[in-house]
């Protein structure tokens, strides 16, 4: 069953509802396209400052957001992303970094963790792959932000293992979900990525069995190949130690549902971002 449900109301908003039913102190999920401020070609619920959008439709946008989970803007706290494996620990002091510019935001990140009640970790995507990490018994979440680079810099087992170390997280206990990002129908890459892959298929592999489901060859172009980096993300989950069953992972595929999402292929690079958000609601 699909883990992330889209609302009845505007502005579009898709809940990871196995952990909001379940686990009544947090919030986590991903945004969609529509709804906002925004005009074309960022039409029209953009959540982020960097692609050429009005500065304050975007912060209008967010500020809606924010305030339908039951935070604030000055709750809403983000890093600047290029596409790494930098994961920042975020503390009460850091609460609403990023929210109304980038400059104040955590720079070179693309991974959020706390466990500090009214903070809501947010990051931005247009194809690249959301997850999100929680741990019921420690109480920390944790978002990261996973394109290709991401991914094959294994930014999930990172996330883990500064869980482990910070607030003492057991894998068994930790909960991770993969969100709306461009699936393998549709994401096509070359040589120069799958090199990358391929470094990783052993460790992945050998632990799982067979590479089938992380990539097929294209149909439309010779010697192009097809990544599930949903799926890569997810073994690279399981390697770090995260149960099987403890994981959700979506169906929705940002390029194919453009109508509903962002996508930064099937716009060819001008379009808006959507937001992944997760928080700890205060008592």
């Amino acid at each position: 069953m699909e883990p992330f449900v889209q609302n009845s109301g505007s502005p579009a908003l898709f809940s990871l509802k196995p952990w909001t039913d379940r686990f009544s102190e947090i919030t986590a999920g991903f945004t969609g396209r529509t709804g906002g401020a925004g005009s074309s070609p960022y039409e029209s619920l953009n959540c982020a400052l960097h692609v050429g959008d009005i500065p304050e439709d975007v912060i209008k946008n967010r500020k809606t957001i924010a305030e339908i989970l039951g935070f604030t803007l000055e709750d809403w706290t983000c890093g600047e992303q290029v596409h790494g494996a930098e994961i920042a620990v975020v503390t009460a002091d850091d609460k609403g970094r990023g929210s109304l510019d980038r400059t104040s935001a955590f720079a070179d990140t693309d991974g959020l963790l706390t466990d500090v009640p009214g903070v809501l970790l947010t990051s931005f995507y247009a194809d690249c792959v959301p997850l999100f990490f929680f741990d019921p018994v420690s109480g920390a979440v944790g978002l990261a932000h996973a394109g290709w680079k991401g991914t094959v810099a294994e930014i999930a087992l990172a996330m883990v293992l500064r869980m482990e170390t910070v607030y003492g997280s057991r894998k068994e206990n930790i909960r991770a979900a993969i969100g709306p990002s461009i699936g393998g129908c549709c994401y096509e890459v070359d040589d120069f990525v799958m090199n990358r892959v391929r470094g990783l298929e052993d460790s992945l592999v050998q632990e799982q069995e067979s590479a089938e489901g992380l990539y097929r060859p294209s149909t439309a172009h010779y010697g192009k190949m097809m990544l599930n980096l949903k799926e890569l993300n997810r073994r690279i989950m399981i390697k770090a130690g995260i149960l099987p069953t403890h994981i959700e992972c979506t169906t929705w595929c940002t390029s194919c549902n453009h109508d509903l999402f962002f996508s930064y292929r099937k716009e060819n690079g001008v379009t808006g971002r959507m937001a992944s958000w997760i928080g700890i609601k205060e008592s």
